[in-house]
Formats: C-alpha cells, sequence, structure tokens
C-alpha cells in the first residue's frame, strides 16, 4: 500500500492508472477504523480495480471544539488494517493540504440540513460538502462508498454531487454491526465499559420500536422510545423520527405510500451516537 501525504502526488499516481483504463474506488474516513471501514474496502475491491481510503479528521464538520479533540485517532492500527485488507492507496493528508488559505465554499442542501443530523448539528453538513467535494474533485474515483450508518450523510453526498455534476456513483453500504446488534461506529471507541453495555441497548429499542410502529403506530412507538430512553441510565435521547427512507421527510402515520425508515440519535454518557432501520 503506497501512503500520500499530499493530493499533488495522489493525482499523479491515479492519472497514470486511468491511462490504463483502470477504475478507482475511494473510501473517505476519518480514521479510527473498524470492520465496518473494511467491508467499505471490500466492497470497493469487488467493482474497482484500485482502492484509495482516505484518512483525515475534518475540522469543518464538528460544531463541538471538545467532540473535535475527542474523536478518536489510531493511525498505526489504521495503517495495518488496510493494508491487510489489500487497500492499494492511502492518503493521510494535513489540514493545509485539504484547506488552503482563504478557502470558502457553501452548500445549501435545502431540506436535508434542517431535519434530524442537521437539525442538531447546525453547520455540520457544509462541513461533509466541503471535504467531500474536496477529495471528490481532486482524487476523481469512479464509485465512493460510504456506511449506511450514517444514512442522512450518504442523501448529502449523492446531492452533493448533483450539484457539482460530477460523474462519480455513490455507492450506500449496508450497516456492519457488533456482535450485540450495535452498529460499528469509530465513537464506539469512547464508550467506557459500562457505557458499551448501555450502547447495546440502542438496537433492542430500535427494533422493538419497529414492531411497535406497525402494529401500533408511529405515535406510539416515538412514546415507548422516550420513555424507555429516560429510565436508561446515562442515556439521553437526541431523537427518533419515521422517515419516507427516499426523501428522509417525517411520517406520521405507517404504512406510508413509500419505504419508510427509523433513525435515532442518542448520548451515552458524552458520546453520541446514530442508528437506523428499515421498515
Amino acid at each position: 500500500m503506497l501512503v500520500f501525504k499530499t493530493l499533488i502526488e495522489l493525482k499523479d499516481c491515479l492519472n497514470e492508472l486511468r491511462l490504463g483504463k483502470k477504475t478507482i474506488g475511494l473510501i473517505p474516513t476519518m480514521g479510527a477504523l473498524h470492520d465496518g471501514h473494511i467491508s467499505l474496502i471490500n466492497y470497493s475491491k469487488k467493482v474497482c480495480d484500485y482502492t484509495v481510503c482516505s484518512i483525515f479528521i475534518n475540522p469543518t464538520q464538528f460544531t463541538n471544539a471538545e467532540d473535535l479533540e475527542r474523536y478518536p485517532r489510531t493511525p498505526e492500527k489504521d495503517i495495518e488494517l488496510l493494508e491487510k485488507a489489500g487497500c492499494n492507496f492511502l492518503y493521510m493528508p494535513q489540514v493545509e493540504d485539504i484547506y488552503p488559505k482563504n478557502f470558502s465554499r457553501t452548500f445549501d442542501f435545502g431540506y436535508l440540513d434542517s431535519i434530524l443530523e442537521g437539525a442538531s448539528r447546525p453547520g455540520h453538513f457544509n462541513g461533509v460538502g466541503q471535504v467531500v467535494s474536496i477529495l471528490l474533485e481532486g482524487i476523481k474515483p469512479d464509485k465512493a462508498f460510504f456506511g449506511s450508518k450514517d444514512y442522512q450523510q450518504v442523501m448529502v453526498v449523492k446531492s452533493l454531487v448533483k450539484q457539482l455534476s460530477l460523474p462519480i456513483e455513490i455507492v450506500s453500504c449496508p450497516i456492519l454491526r457488533e456482535s450485540d446488534g450495535l452498529a460499528m461506529s469509530s465513537r464506539n471507541k469512547l464508550l467506557s465499559d459500562k457505557e458499551r453495555i448501555t450502547a447495546s441497548q440502542v438496537p433492542l429499542l430500535m427494533s422493538h420500536a419497529n414492531k411497535i410502529i406497525k402494529a401500533k403506530g408511529i405515535k406510539e412507538a416515538k412514546r415507548y422510545v422516550e420513555e424507555t430512553v429516560s429510565k436508561i441510565q446515562h442515556m439521553t435521547l437526541d431523537y427518533f423520527e419515521v422517515c419516507n427512507a427516499h426523501t428522509l421527510e417525517k411520517l406520521e402515520f405507517y404504512p406510508a405510500t413509500s419505504p419508510a425508515i427509523s433513525l435515532i440519535a442518542v448520548f451515552v454518557g458524552k458520546v453520541r451516537l446514530i442508528d437506523n432501520l428499515q421498515l
């Protein structure tokens, strides 16, 4: 695996491959890699000739300075995991390589900016748009792979690609889960042992809520989630919503005319976790 610190060097290497009609897959990450990330590498390897993984903790998508500071950093382990997985190229830039001086770029994601993650983390998706646009325009992959745990983010990235008219396919890959059902996340590493046990209740909560949605409706399911979380020590609910799976428009009734998805965000201690489950 070749490791690049600057986009210019990586672009030179990839341009040579494109001369040979080779296809490129990209997995953008913020590091602290786990099996969920590696599954994205594997998806890319199946359909692309070469795979690029980027590791960059993007400061513009953090709305809390403490959260940015606390975000887990495991570069040596990350490199080991990527080499074992057969990743071809790793891009590990510094902030100044991504964001030149006086960088200014904003995006309008409309409704997606006003709900769920957009409402809870103002400015977050513009930060995502900034870094992803730079990576996609610079690396020019044929396909880019994202985990569907960040369901709303995938929709934002697809909107970004459409706005910029980029000839890139955004591939949403299934959530990978731990043995107890907890969605794999880099933030799981920040949980204490007791908090990790508490967090394992999230997928159970979601599964039961979806059963209630089908049997008694969305209003009853939301009441169940709110009441249950209020009784779990060290867990606080940010939101639980049932939405149209295509638009993320909030639903009041089920079944709906289009596929639906339930989405949740909770704090376990100081660690914020998200998850979703298709209905």
